[in-house]
């Protein structure tokens, strides 16, 4: 930052930053000693919208109130603070990142979780089903999905508490007590911004109209719960425990160059899942293990789009209103070092992986997993979408 006059300055983006005024993603902070409320980050830096825009719709703890006023207003904001970002501004409304605590920046009234890459069902089919076809038979037709639990979603940098649960024991009965297969789902959400009428679906061709923008998540998952549990209902306790989110939310409009064509869907789809919004996106997610790198998932390889994904949950006629999530489920590609998971990565537990001087297959108490992401940008350089971390905590006493 660089000093204008005595009341203003002029944020200095290194032309290396994945946060440049073409990225800007939104996020709820707390300046030192001052209550939460919306921002935007550029550079390395913070900028307070109340006081920038004086707006007091930006003087809230969530971002919901602006979400709810469309995608007209998402673009006029957004084409606002680009041009000040030029321009100097004022001192009380910029603080370097550092110096502020972030917060979950929309409330959740619901979060749906998909299962949408290709490679990822095919993976867990051939561990769970070895004699049988991978993917069940309604996997090309739509995009399988279940109903998470908002209340348990958390910011980047909450711990997590290593989950108790009922797990088969090689008696073929359960025994209760913390899962000793603890493992990550790299993920990426949509966050809802406009809602929708209860019985009227959303159809692809109204993605934009309704979505706001995307996050990083980790669905955290215990598989010993989840596979003494899931049939025939699906999941429930070993996925509730916790899903950590990105601190900031990337709109879509800054995601524009990141369009891609998606796979072939074989059969085709009927047609409600059918239109010119399904498209993909060129995101590269990087997972890393206690500050290891052990595998780089490609969003560009999802079988379903977003746009697929939020026509089928809303289908049925299911509403969905402001600040409401849904996630792609794992994301995965075809090379073991593309697995969104760690039970994928070491196959199921079998393969151990190597992690600094130690072999692992799932999480221990103590380690920490950190996701990033990147996509190219539309100024030509790549733009981050923030990360998304945890450290596993041993469970409580029981």
């Amino acid at each position: 930052m660089s000093m204008i006059s005595e009341g203003s300055l002029r944020v200095e983006v290194p032309a290396d930053s994945l946060f440049g005024p073409e990225n800007m993603p939104y996020g709820v902070f707390a300046p030192p000693g001052g209550d939460f409320r919306v921002g935007c980050r550029l550079g390395d830096t913070v900028l307070d919208l109340a006081a920038l825009l004086d707006d007091s719709v930006f003087a809230r703890a969530s971002l919901n109130a602006f979400l709810a006023q469309g995608s007209g207003r998402w673009r006029e904001v957004r084409e606002r603070l680009r041009e000040l970002a030029e321009t100097a501004l004022p001192v009380d409304a910029v603080y370097p990142v550092s110096s502020v605590r972030m917060a979950l920046p929309v409330r959740i009234g619901d979060y749906v979780d998909f299962y949408a890459s290709i490679d990822h069902a095919t993976n867990l089919g051939r561990l769970f089903r070895p004699d049988s076809e991978p993917l069940l038979p309604n996997w090309r037709h739509l995009p399988v999905g279940y109903h998470g639990r908002a209340g348990t979603v958390v910011v980047s940098d909450t711990p997590i508490i290593r989950p108790h649960g009922q797990r088969r024991t090689a008696s073929g009965t359960p025994d209760f007590g913390p899962s000793q297969r603890l493992d990550i789902e790299a993920e990426l959400g949509f966050v809802v911004g406009t809602g929708s009428t209860l019985g009227a679906p959303v159809t692809i061709d109204e993605f934009t109209e309704h979505v706001f923008g995307v996050a990083l998540i980790n669905d955290w998952s215990a598989r010993d719960i989840q596979a003494w549990e899931y049939q025939p209902l699906g999941p429930f306790l070993g996925k509730s425990f916790s899903t950590s989110m990105s601190a900031w939310i990337t709109p879509l409009a800054a995601l524009a160059q990141a369009h891609v064509p998606l796979p072939t869907q074989d059969p085709e789809p009927l047609p409600y899942l059918r239109g010119t919004d399904e498209y993909g996106l060129d995101i590269d997610l990087t997972v890393t293990w206690i500050g290891e790198t052990v595998t780089r998932p490609p969003y560009s390889r999802m079988y379903w789009s977003p746009a697929q994904m939020l026509a089928h949950l809303t289908a049925n006629g299911a509403s969905i209103r402001p600040g409401d999530l849904y996630a792609s489920g794992t994301i995965s590609g075809p090379a073991r070092t593309e697995s969104g998971s760690f039970i994928e990565l070491s196959w199921g537990g079998t393969e151990p992986i190597a992690v600094g001087d130690q072999q692992r297959t799932f999480l221990a108490d103590g380690d920490e997993v950190t996701i990033t992401a990147t996509a190219p940008g539309t100024e030509g350089r790549r733009i981050g979408l923030g990360q998304v971390n945890g450290r596993i905590l041993q469970a409580h006493n029981t």
